[in-house]
């Protein structure tokens, strides 16, 4: 038999500390990739040292840096929420799957309730539709605007109230802003949706930026200030945001353009006059010189009377499945008549949104922004303070009635009785 022999290792610092017995030598594993300080030279030591403080301080500034971003996006103006804050450093900081996931994991863990009643305090308010009749003192009781007809409930037995209009904002003794509120559609009936009526002939309307979306710099403020109150009536939110192309259109104001003005996308176009038209750019609107402001946002969601075929895309409303999601949102539609339709809701998906747009009289209806922090409408009272008008809420989300008095972060449109 031929005699076994086994070659000596060479020494790496981890062999048994054994004398040489002629045996092979039993290697310990290394706990950490690097060589304990003991076994360094001083050359190698030194080196270590330097690499170490190195990174140590790379991560420094690196912590550093995030935090003061951080904290500049909790502190800049404005009447955002924490989380609102926080969401849009994400999108900002390219950083939108993130968020767009955790909105999908927590609608997953708590979605909307189905079936069961409106909560008191929305009921209150539904009722509170029911009374149109007598009319307000600030409306006149022979008003050249009546009152719009009631809204058919989608939801059988409707609500005493359900779909009739009152006056949320006047002028000369005219309802030029009107409001009610229904249940969205037959599954969610513990949610309100809240519809408004703007009159195109008796009402002026104007594009605002936001001082972060779409940002830059515009003749218009980023805010209604002071001395500029006098006969405002009415706000309402931006759509998805220009700057990371969510909206999949642009946003021109006075000659200054954010992002690029798609062909094909649905728009609110603003005219030197006051008014505003929404439709399709390059088909039903278009740049011309009596343009002062263009809001693109997506796709139009109503068409000629008619809610779009491809309503269920998910690829046009939303991410992932977003677009079915019962979720807030908002949109904005123009009648016929050249009146416009605003509404919000607490729980709509893509379709129902548009199917109350629809139903509420608009003949051309698009899009807007969606969840708690960016959807809003609110009507103003100028009756006691006409100089500074009382904002209300007509239905409750994130920020206050006030959100537009102080700096917006986003764009918005402000309506002013002519």
């Amino acid at each position: 038999m031929s005699q076994q022999t086994t070659e000596p290792r060479p020494d790496d610092g981890t062999a048994d500390p054994a004398g040489d017995t002629g045996r092979p030598r039993r290697t310990r594993r290394r706990l950490l990739p690097w060589k304990h300080r003991r076994d360094l030279a001083p050359a190698q030591l030194r080196r270590r040292k330097l690499v170490v403080r190195g990174v140590t301080g790379v991560c420094a500034v690196c912590v550093g840096t995030i935090g003061w971003s951080v904290g500049q996006a909790l502190t800049y103006p404005g009447k955002d929420s924490t989380a609102a804050r926080l969401a849009e450093w994400a999108r900002d900081h390219e950083l939108g799957f993130v968020v767009d996931k955790l909105e999908d994991v927590q609608y997953s863990m708590d979605p909307p309730k189905v079936g069961g009643s409106l909560p008191a305090d929305a009921l209150a308010r539904m009722k509170a539709t029911q009374g149109a009749v007598p009319t307000p003192a600030h409306v006149s009781a022979r008003p050249l605007v009546p009152l719009r007809a009631p809204m058919a409930s989608v939801v059988s037995p409707a609500l005493p109230g359900e779909g009739v209009y009152r006056a949320l904002a006047a002028a000369h003794g005219q309802p030029i802003v009107q409001g009610t509120y229904v249940r969205p559609d037959g599954a969610h009936t513990s949610y309100e949706a809240a519809v408004a009526w703007i009159s195109g002939k008796y009402a002026s309307f104007r594009l605002h930026p936001g001082f972060r979306e779409p940002g830059g710099t515009f003749d218009v403020p980023p805010t209604i200030p002071e001395g500029q109150r006098t006969g405002l009536v009415a706000t309402w939110n931006g759509g998805f945001r220009i700057t990371d192309g969510g909206s999949r259109g642009g946003f021109y104001l006075d000659g200054r353009t954010a992002g690029e003005l798609r062909d094909g996308a649905a728009s609110e176009v603003f005219h030197r006059d006051g008014s505003i038209r929404i439709g399709v750019w390059g088909r039903d609107v278009r740049m011309t010189p009596d343009v002062t402001g263009v809001r693109q946002c997506l796709e139009l969601m109503v068409d000629d009377g008619r809610v779009v075929p491809d309503i269920g895309d998910d690829s046009k409303w939303g991410v992932s499945d977003q677009s079915r999601m019962f979720v807030p949102r908002s949109g904005v539609g123009i009648t016929a008549q050249g009146d416009v339709i605003m509404v919000v809701g607490q729980a709509l998906s893509a379709q129902t949104l548009a199917e109350l747009m629809q139903r509420a009289g608009a003949v051309r209806a698009m899009p807007l922004d969606m969840n708690r922090a960016w959807p809003s409408f609110m009507s103003y009272d100028g009756t006691r303070t006409p100089a500074n008008p009382v904002p209300t809420n007509i239905l409750d989300f994130e920020d206050p009635p006030d959100r537009y008095y102080t700096q917006a972060t986003r764009d918005f449109v402000a309506v002013y009785a002519r």
